[in-house]
C-alpha cells in the first residue's frame, strides 16, 4: 500500500514537472482583470434589478 503511495506521489511529481506555469505577472494581471469584471457585472446586475423591482412596484401600486 505505500509502495503504491510512493509510486503515485512521484508520477505526480514528474507531471508537475512538464506542466507550462504562467509567469506570475500574468496571473496577477488576469486575476485583476476577473475582480474588476465581476465587480462591474455585479453593479450592473444590482442597478438593473433595482429599476426592474421599483418599476414593477409603481405599476402594481
Amino acid at each position: 500500500m505505500i509502495s503504491k503511495i510512493k509510486i503515485f506521489i512521484e508520477e505526480v511529481l514528474v507531471e508537475l514537472s512538464k506542466v507550462s506555469w504562467t509567469p506570475r505577472k500574468d496571473l496577477i494581471n488576469a486575476t485583476w482583470i476577473v475582480l474588476i469584471s465581476a465587480i462591474c457585472l455585479g453593479l450592473f446586475i444590482t442597478t438593473i434589478d433595482l429599476l426592474l423591482s421599483r418599476g414593477m412596484h409603481a405599476i402594481i401600486r
